[in-house]
Order: structure tokens, then C-alpha cells, then sequence
């Protein structure tokens, strides 16, 4: 391709590549909606991540919780968490149509390191691994000879 060439699809199709990422979205929902409403706005939002063609791994609700502090003079607020995997057009697009919904107080969308289940596992195997390490080794009995003093004299 020469530089005043139209690149062809093909081409731009090959540069942009979608990196599949694990994240976690939580927000707040005002706690003056009805569970209908917070229900069907949940479901737009978990339907947001499967027409970007991402997957949803797990929705957490956790109901209505005080909040630490007032936020748009609410004193609780409804929980909701998505985990999930997609593209980086997913996380944006969700922050977007929270920004402009009034009835979302507040997001936050974090990058999941996928490697840290990993390193959970090794941990777990290292502790079992040393668990029958110690199980295995067979009890030693207190011999006469142990009993004994610096000096080599029984105690007594």
C-alpha cells in the first residue's frame, strides 16, 4: 500500500483488533425507583454488553444499602454489580448512558486482572502441597536423648 492509497477493508479490518477483557461495572441506583424500574434499567444495561457482543459472567444485586455519605441528598441506594467480558467499547459505552441517566448516582468500571485467579490457584496448591507435606512426615517420639542438657548431663 503506497501512502496516498485508500486502504482497502480488508486492511482495516487486519489493523484494529479487539482485545477480550475481563471487567467489573458497579453503580448505584437512586433508591426512589420501584423494583420494576430498577429491574428493567438493570436489564438494559446487562443487554448493552450482549449486543457489543460481550458476556456476561456474573450480576450481582445487592439490594438497597446506606451510603457512607450523602450523594444527590440520597442517604441509601441500590447496588448493582456486572462482571464481564468484552471489548474496550463496552465499559464506554455503559459509562456513557450513566452519565446521562439521572437516576444512577454514581459507576465505577474496573479492568479485571485475569491472571490473578491464576495466582490464587498456585497458592492454594503450594498450601495443600506442604499440608501433606507435614501430614506425610511420620511423628517423631521423644527419645532419652533429646531430653539431655547442653552440657550432655540428664536433667533432673
Amino acid at each position: 500500500m503506497t501512502p496516498c492509497s485508500i486502504p482497502r477493508e480488508e486492511e482495516l479490518l487486519n489493523h484494529k483488533e479487539v482485545y477480550v477483557r475481563l471487567y467489573e461495572t458497579g453503580f448505584l441506583i437512586a433508591p426512589n425507583l420501584s423494583d420494576e424500574e430498577a429491574e428493567s434499567l438493570i436489564g438494559q444495561m446487562a443487554d448493552i454488553i450482549s449486543q457489543k457482543k460481550g458476556r456476561m459472567i456474573k450480576q450481582e444485586k445487592w439490594g438497597k444499602r446506606k451510603l457512607a455519605y450523602p450523594i444527590k441528598r440520597f442517604n441509601e441506594a441500590g447496588y448493582v454489580f456486572f462482571t464481564y467480558e468484552s471489548g474496550a467499547d463496552v465499559p464506554l459505552e455503559l459509562g456513557r448512558r450513566f452519565r446521562n441517566m439521572e437516576t444512577v448516582l454514581r459507576h465505577l468500571t474496573l479492568q479485571k486482572d485475569q491472571r490473578e485467579n491464576v495466582r490464587n490457584k498456585k497458592k492454594a496448591r503450594r498450601a495443600a502441597s506442604k499440608a501433606e507435606a507435614t501430614a506425610a512426615e511420620p511423628s517423631a517420639e521423644k527419645s532419652p536423648a533429646t531430653e539431655t542438657g547442653s552440657t550432655g548431663e540428664a536433667n533432673g
